[in-house]
């Protein structure tokens, strides 16, 4: 086999193993991985705004909005304006949000950062650089992309 079928084949287990863990997270608590994240992001918080929460998860403010309208819906987020400044809204997780959280099997990225991290400086700066790579060649360098593992489009 050359190399090019080998490194579409590593690519295609990598969506793959996205797309078997997106079923396993939908199943078990009807969320997205993205989702889930923005849960976490808030239950690691007292509360957050919007633009922090788009700058942490590496979105756009737009995606964000959409993302926690649909939140806010399902009664997982809670949107309250600021006392101290009223033009601001914060956003707060829910009961029912943290109640997904504990459904949700085990994030398949946290799998990915403990071996990541286990990894010599050398071999990730090379990863990175890989990945980067792959990204460019396929022409997703400015893709709006948050740092999730999870398939398909972010706004849902």
């Amino acid at each position: 086999m050359n190399r090019t079928d080998v490194s579409l084949i590593a690519l295609r287990r990598i969506l793959r193993a996205t797309e078997i863990y997106g079923r396993e997270l939908a199943k078990a608590a009807g969320l997205t991985a993205v989702q889930i994240r923005v849960l976490q992001v808030l239950a690691e918080t007292d509360h957050t705004t919007p633009k922090a929460l788009s700058s942490r998860m590496g979105v756009s403010q737009a995606t964000i909005t959409t993302l926690i309208d649909r939140m806010v819906a399902k009664g997982l987020v809670e949107r309250q304006r600021s006392e101290t400044d009223r033009r601001q809204m914060n956003l707060f997780i829910t009961t029912a949000g943290r109640e997904a959280i504990d459904r949700a099997p085990d994030p398949l990225q946290e799998r990915y950062i403990k071996e990541f991290n286990r990894l010599p400086d050398w071999e990730q700066a090379m990863i990175v650089a890989a990945l980067e790579r792959v990204a460019g060649l396929l022409n997703a360098g400015d893709i709006d992309a948050s740092p999730v593992l999870d398939h398909g489009d972010i706004k849902r």
